[in-house]
């Protein structure tokens, strides 16, 4: 592999740590302090965290300010639609059907969809070069 894909894969990592954060910081704050049903502040939480990593992917993790933002912004709302779904289905089977707490369900759903549908789907799909 090149050195350009650690660097990129790295870049995206350090993206994605921040969109989790402002993710999570939407659930808890829905959740706790404004007591709101965990699916909808899993859904709101996704929502403000997809567009955070947006902003950061295409002008530093991929910088791909070169390809027209109008392709890649609904590209990535193709991707962060399937990942808000995925998140949010995961959430609920992991809570409803597994008995986990739906703090732990998040990040575990989290987890799952970020290693395994992301970085990948925005790297070779959303920002390509």
């Amino acid at each position: 592999m090149k050195k350009s894909f650690f660097i990129t894969f790295f870049r995206y990592q350090i993206a994605a740590i921040i969109a989790t954060t402002a993710d999570f910081g939407i659930y808890f704050l829905l959740k706790y302090a404004n007591d709101s049903w965990y699916l909808w502040a899993t859904f709101l939480g996704a929502l403000t965290g997809a567009i955070i990593n947006f902003i950061i992917c295409r002008y530093w993790a991929f910088a791909a300010t070169n390809k027209a933002i109008i392709t890649q912004a609904t590209r990535y709302i193709l991707v962060s639609g399937g990942s808000l779904v995925l998140n949010t289905t995961f959430v609920y089977i992991i809570t409803e059907f597994l008995n986990c707490p739906s703090d732990l369900s998040k990040v575990l759903a989290s987890i799952i969809v970020a290693v395994s549908y992301n970085f990948l789907l925005q790297k070779y799909f959303v920002f390509k070069q």
